[in-house]
């Protein structure tokens, strides 16, 4: 590959080994996501805990996550990308650690703060090296590359814990990751270039802590309401602090004449379409990816393992499809891509709100897959054509904020999803444990709401295509 021309501050760097080093770890941080999701009811045991205290595994990991993603920006702007890199490598190779041997429930919920703050900082991070380090012709097809760790991980998550709980502990979950999180750290050290340019930036202590408290506030808002309901006090209470915070955080940043996190973004006008699209579509990967073990495993009966196989033949598509999907976006940009993936979220909704007890998992499955492969004509197109529209300096902010709304729209759509799914079935028998038929209605009518949200996003994305070409600003 050519090298890109490049300062005389920054050492020279090979592309491919740098693309290579930051996929891997992308994998491995997203994988580690969702391979707790069937492990919660061994932790339950083994600790004496409830649910409800179980689920903070989960739920602390993306709020971790959630507050960290916003402050990136700041940190990519003051500190070199080597630096920052081998920290959230760091990092996440140290909460594997403590996970593996956590004495008790507090140090496990420990150690996945300790994951999350580095698979925060890496996720964005990574996205705005590569598309600094590639030009704009190519940043459709490395994005792609990057669309396939970003889907192929989190779904083949859920299996491959199924199968190591099949007859080991959850602990051999992270003593899994842990070697492969140390050879990243290694890779980071001895391959990893510093290829951005640091600015002397100073942060502003009232503005992180705005940030913390209103994305923070609303992540945990959505994620208890699945435990809690929409009425709940907790959740009333964080909407309405996590709003009032980001409102003065935002004004705050507006304001700055530095700011941690540029609104500045949203002077594009495709990038204000793609934030809305990006969190429709995570709300239905992450949706879908809830209801259909639940599915499985609430109203067929089925096992963990089960519900993994069932997602299999999605991770497989989407990660087969995404390639290709960055090399169309390339040659014919965004348009066409995105509303055939919003249009196939619409056509894939009718199997799924016609499943019963007995429907073949062969042919849900297949149709996850199908279902699987719009979404991967969606993920990484949204956010290449909306950092296209930016200027360079602006791509460590439009990352950022890209994927904090993109965790806030995962949040609110398995929220919303499950929400209607438990609220209709106790509708129809309102016991503590709706019998499966019940929540066999309450799934079909959770994936009416998806097929609901999937029209939105192929209104917008009919928009997204009538909007004239936006000059790519390189300086």
């Amino acid at each position: 590959m050519q090298q890109p021309e490049q300062s005389a501050a920054l050492p020279a760097y090979n592309r491919t080994i740098i693309l290579i080093v930051l996929i891997a770890g992308a994998f491995v941080a997203l994988l580690n996501q969702t391979l707790l999701i069937v492990a919660l009811p061994p932790i339950m045991g083994d600790f004496t805990i409830d649910a409800n205290e179980a689920q903070w595994v989960t739920t602390v990991y993306l709020l971790t996550n959630g507050i960290l993603i916003p402050i990136t920006a700041f940190l990519i702007d003051r500190f070199s990308s080597r630096r920052l890199l081998m920290v959230a490598s760091g990092l996440f190779a140290a909460g594997t650690l403590v996970a593996a041997i956590a004495p008790s429930f507090f140090f496990l919920l420990a150690a996945r703060v300790i994951q999350a703050a580095g698979a925060g900082m890496m996720m964005p991070l990574m996205q705005t090296i590569l598309l600094t380090i590639f030009p704009v012709n190519r940043r459709g097809s490395v994005m792609g590359l990057v669309g396939l760790a970003i889907g192929f991980a989190p779904a083949i998550g859920p299996t491959l814990a199924g199968w190591v709980l099949s007859f080991g502990s959850w602990r051999m979950l992270f003593v899994i990751v842990l070697p492969l999180a140390v050879l990243h750290l290694v890779a980071v050290f001895f391959f990893m270039k510093n290829v951005t340019q640091q600015r002397p930036v100073k942060i502003d202590l009232p503005s992180v802590a705005l940030s913390t408290l209103g994305f923070g506030g609303l992540l945990y808002a959505f994620s208890s309401i699945g435990g809690e309901g929409w009425l709940s006090p907790n959740v009333l209470i964080s909407t309405v602090v996590g709003s009032i915070t980001l409102f003065l955080f935002i004004r705050r940043q507006l304001a700055l004449e530095t700011p941690i996190l540029n609104f500045g973004v949203f002077r594009s006008g495709v990038y204000r379409l793609i934030i809305p699209m990006g969190m429709i579509t995570f709300a239905l990967l992450i949706g879908t990816e809830t209801l259909l073990p639940l599915y499985v495993q609430n109203v067929r009966g089925g096992t963990a393992f089960e519900s993994g196989l069932l997602l299999l033949p999605g991770a497989i598509a989407m990660g087969a499809m995404s390639p290709f999907s960055g090399r169309i976006f390339d040659r014919f940009g965004a348009g066409w891509l995105v509303v055939t993936g919003f249009a196939l979220q619409v056509v894939t909704t009718v199997p799924f709100v016609l499943m019963t007890p007995d429907t073949p998992l062969v042919l849900l499955g297949l149709a996850f897959g199908l279902r699987m492969l719009g979404l991967s004509m969606l993920m990484m197109p949204l956010s290449t054509a909306g950092i296209n529209s930016l200027p360079r300096h602006l791509i460590a902010h439009g990352t950022a904020m890209d994927n904090t709304f993109r965790q806030i729209g995962g949040s609110i759509g398995t929220a919303l999803l499950v929400s209607v799914m438990t609220g209709t079935a106790a509708a129809i028998q309102p016991l503590p444990d709706p019998p499966p038929d019940a929540l066999m209605t309450g799934v079909r009518v959770a994936f009416l709401v998806g097929g609901v949200l999937s029209a939105a996003g192929l209104i917008l994305a009919l928009r997204l295509k009538k909007l004239p070409a936006i000059p790519i600003h390189e300086d």
